[in-house]
């Protein structure tokens, strides 16, 4: 029975081959007849892809209406160009900080006035007595007060931007009559007010140390020095307290002082003594401050190797003219150290403590400053000369080598600010001078009538962009990003002649390019740009700006 259907079925294929009799059903009749792509299924699956495709377009429609119309863009603050700031019958100092107080991206300024206040907040309903000592937060877009925190008088001195890297919860220590008050930036809260310790009237800057009590917080060292002796007392970043005993370093006066940090991450408090620069270590301080409490800190054994057996003292730079001591760097990573005396300025390299190279200067003016000449990533030094005759000359130094990049001749008018810089995009800086290029028709001694700003692109250094400046007497001065990548400004605060003294003080902030269609350009030397007056203007206009 097997065979015979076997047989059977496979006659009926034959037959079907034959064209005869298919011997197959209607149905597979049909099925042979439809296309390949019905055969396989592919007919449905046609199906299946148009209506994928609508719903990834209706997808993708709504996204971008969402995106569009229902979804908020963030609003980017809205700034004004420049605005002036005057506070009547009140004193000022010489501090500003810029530091971004209102979370909205883009800088804001705080200063310090001695006034009786406004009619929102006064010394009197402070219960202090008039006038007092106001610190101030005021917004960078448009000079508006953010807050205003009134302490009792004198003024000493006053730092922010210590909470960076420190989990502390304030940013700005004012020292004021007897007091230290720490500042919340936001807010303008008081964190904590201590009695300043007994006799020690304490200097900038702060040194911020390591978590030396063991609160999760970074603690403080003040440093005071007079004729005969320098204090040093650790501070509690947490309360204020005074953690341990004060250390006394007897016979010896410091005009300056830094934290270092070595490659073996031990910390080096730097002293400018009459002799020259010298480091002592940290754990000697605290062990003495107070016994045990240097366990927390490293040692460098490469550095101790230096140490005098006696005082612990590192010599680092001895000259016994030293006017200037400064980080030639902005991070904590042991940084070159900058060194200045009458006769020449140098760099110490700040792992090892070799001389790098040193350079013959004079008359050093003030403290140098610091911009990206050239595109090596080194950091390159600015250093105004006096040359007399009321002159300076304005010298640019190759951070790497020491070598002269550029400079200029500037009659040295009065009340001028320092130099300074700030960093763009393309990785050089616009540097900003104070004074006024020498012509025939200028008066061999200058008047405050005579000042002016230059700016200096490190491309066109054959040229300067000359704009006039405030008469009024300038207290303080800050060229300064305010928004990455979009503008940089002048801060400028003017007001009486003396410190303290009472008058009309004045806050202005002005974009740095908004003077760039009025000014001059100034050429200087020879073989200048081949581009005319306005190509210069439009290469400053196109300017962008960040941080270091």
């Amino acid at each position: 029975m097997e065979t015979a259907d076997n047989v059977t079925e496979s006659a009926h294929l034959k037959r079907g081959e034959d064209g005869t009799e298919t011997g197959i059903p209607q149905s597979s009749t049909k099925l042979r007849k439809k296309s390949c792509k019905e055969a396989l299924g592919f007919a449905n699956l046609t199906h299946w892809r148009t209506a994928i495709f609508f719903f990834s377009l209706f997808l993708c429609l709504t996204i971008v209406f969402a995106f569009s119309f229902i979804i908020p863009c963030p609003v980017r603050p809205q700034y004004q160009i420049s605005w002036n700031r005057s506070f009547p019958d009140a004193a000022t100092y010489d501090f500003l900080a810029v530091e971004d107080t209102s979370r909205d991206k883009v800088n804001d300024i705080m200063f310090v006035l001695k006034t009786q206040g406004n009619q929102n907040n006064t010394c009197s309903a402070a219960g202090l007595s008039s006038p007092c000592v106001f610190v101030l937060a005021v917004d960078g877009t448009d000079g508006t007060t953010m807050w205003d925190l009134p302490l009792s008088s004198e003024y000493h001195w006053a730092e922010c931007g210590l909470n960076k890297g420190a989990s502390r919860n304030w940013d700005c220590l004012v020292s004021h009559s007897d007091q230290l008050t720490t500042i919340d930036n936001y807010t303008g809260d008081v964190k904590w007010q201590q009695a300043r310790p007994s006799g020690l009237q304490g200097s900038m800057p702060v040194l911020s140390v390591p978590d030396l009590n063991e609160d999760n917080v970074n603690d403080l060292v003040l440093v005071a020095s007079d004729n005969t002796q320098t204090q040093l007392i650790f501070i509690s970043g947490e309360s204020g307290v005074q953690i341990g005993s004060t250390v006394v370093l007897d016979s010896i006066e410091t005009t300056n002082h830094l934290l270092h940090h070595t490659p073996e991450g031990s910390h080096y408090v730097l002293l400018q003594k009459e002799k020259g620069l010298y480091g002592l270590a940290l754990w000697r301080i605290a062990a003495k401050a107070k016994p045990g409490m240097e366990a927390v800190l490293k040692k460098d054994k490469h550095w101790e190797k230096n140490a005098s057996p006696t005082s612990g003292f590192v010599p680092i730079y001895e000259s016994d003219s030293l006017r200037y001591v400064l980080k030639a760097g902005h991070t904590d990573n042991s940084p070159n150290l900058l060194v200045v005396t009458e006769t020449e300025t140098s760099i110490v390299d700040g792992k090892t403590l070799q001389l790098l190279w040193s350079v013959n200067t004079s008359s050093v003016l003030r403290e140098p400053s610091f911009g990206h000449f050239n595109k090596d990533d080194i950091l390159d030094i600015v250093v105004e000369e006096d040359i007399g005759n009321y002159r300076k000359r304005v010298v640019i130094l190759d951070g790497k080598s020491g070598d002269m990049l550029w400079e200029v001749e500037l009659l040295a008018a009065p009340n001028s600010p320092g130099p300074s810089a700030v960093h763009t995009t393309n990785s050089f800086s616009i540097f900003v001078f104070w004074g006024t290029l020498p012509t025939e028709t200028n008066s061999s001694v200058p008047m405050i009538s005579d000042r002016y700003t230059y700016m200096l692109h490190p491309l066109y250094s054959k040229v300067l962009l000359e704009s006039t400046s405030s008469l009024d007497h300038i207290v303080t001065f800050k060229a300064k990003l305010m928004e990455h990548g979009r503008h940089a400004a002048f801060i400028l605060l003017t007001g009486p002649e003396t410190e303290g003294a009472e008058g009309t003080v004045v806050l202005s902030k002005r974009k740095l390019k908004q003077d760039v269609p009025e000014s001059n350009v100034r050429h200087i030397g020879t073989g200048g740009p081949s581009e005319t007056d306005e190509d210069i203007k439009e290469v400053f206009s196109r300017l962008r700006f960040s941080d270091w």
